[in-house]
């Protein structure tokens, strides 16, 4: 089965530009960046989400002994970023391509206003035919406000462009029913909706590189294909993986998506970190929300307990009675309002439901 994409982000991991010895592997970048030249060839837009900052600050740099870790993270960072956009700078410039540099951090992300001109940035880009090669900016991003990985920075990105699919290129040939290294273990080539407890069958460790691991991985995968965007996770170490991919021509795992949701949506689903207040509903309102075909709104009746501060159009969190975090939303009307309605029948939605993402794991 072929994949007939328009609009395509390309997410490269850091084990698929280092080498063993943790230096830059640039023959492997130059290979990757020909593919993406061949797919604008062919008129597709293409978004590169690139690790290896970190990995061309360590083949300039010499490191102090006594340089903590968050400090020689932004050290090899700072340095490395600039080489890491030439070098990506040059192998496009043989294509007759120009490329651009977009830095992020969580907080680019932090309300509507920020999200909206980030996304203006892009289209221009896209509408002039630039590549735009983006990495989340190490420097100042610490602790807190990191991504959990460039995993999640893409599938953000993937939701906030609808682009027609989200390409990640790991070290291996996707997600395994096992651990990779057994023989026995065989490749997933397709994930729906319906498949639940990843940690049963994919393997907790980090990648030698990078922070994130095949967890995460599955976790982002699910969310972005339940805003109806395709994930293929694939082996970047490959020859002509990106290309290969797409006429399906090459084993990897494939994340089903389901029907598209709208583009607040989108914003919502990836913006829990700036929940302004939590809401906690009772255990019909969760069933309800969570078990019901049809599109409901969670209303004051189901409502048990409101914490925070939270105006008309801030997202809110959704708990239930055992603190499990259900889902986000926007905030039809302030805490102070809210309160008041807390358990009240026949009161307007809380939370509209064109405005609620829930989480997928839980229903």
């Amino acid at each position: 089965m072929s994949f007939h994409y328009k609009r395509i982000i390309v997410k490269i991991g850091s084990n698929v530009l280092t080498q063993q010895d943790g230096m830059p592997d640039e023959a492997r970048m130059q290979h990757l960046v020909e593919q993406v030249a061949a797919l604008k060839q062919q008129g597709k837009e293409v978004i590169v989400v690139s690790s290896g900052a970190v990995a061309s600050g360590r083949s300039l740099i010499q490191l102090a002994n006594r340089t903590d870790a968050v400090s020689a993270r932004q050290l090899l960072a700072a340095v490395g970023q600039v080489k890491l956009i030439n070098t990506y700078s040059q192998f496009f410039s043989a294509h007759g391509l120009v490329s651009a540099q977009v830095l992020v951090t969580k907080e680019d992300f932090r309300d509507r206003g920020h999200y909206l001109n980030m996304k203006n940035c892009f289209q221009v880009l896209l509408q002039n035919n630039v590549v735009p090669i983006v990495n989340e900016n190490d420097v100042i991003s610490v602790t807190e406000l990191m991504f959990t990985d460039n995993d999640e920075l893409a599938g953000l990105i993937a939701s906030m462009l609808n682009a027609d699919a989200l390409l990640i290129l790991s070290n291996v040939n996707g997600i395994y029913n096992g651990d990779p290294k057994d023989p026995a273990s065989q490749v997933i080539q397709e994930i729906d909706a319906s498949t639940i407890g990843f940690s049963s069958f994919v393997s907790t460790q980090r990648s030698q590189f990078g922070r994130g691991g095949m967890i995460t991985k599955c976790h982002m995968a699910r969310k972005v294909a339940q805003l109806g965007i395709p994930v293929h996770i694939a082996n970047g170490k490959k020859q002509n993986v990106l290309l290969e991919l797409l006429k399906g021509e090459v084993e990897h795992t494939r994340f089903v998506p389901d029907k598209s949701a709208s583009g607040k949506k989108k914003w919502i689903a990836h913006s829990g970190t700036f929940a302004k207040g939590v809401i906690k509903i009772n255990e019909g309102a969760r069933a309800a929300l969570c078990t019901s075909r049809k599109a409901i709104s969670l209303l004051p009746v189901g409502v048990l307990h409101i914490e925070g501060d939270f105006q008309k159009g801030d997202i809110v969190k959704l708990i239930d009675e055992q603190q499990r975090e259900l889902g986000f939303g926007i905030a039809e009307y302030g805490s102070e309002k809210a309160l008041e309605r807390v358990g009240q029948q026949k009161q307007k939605p809380l939370v509209h439901y064109d405005y609620l993402f829930l989480n997928p794991e839980i229903s």
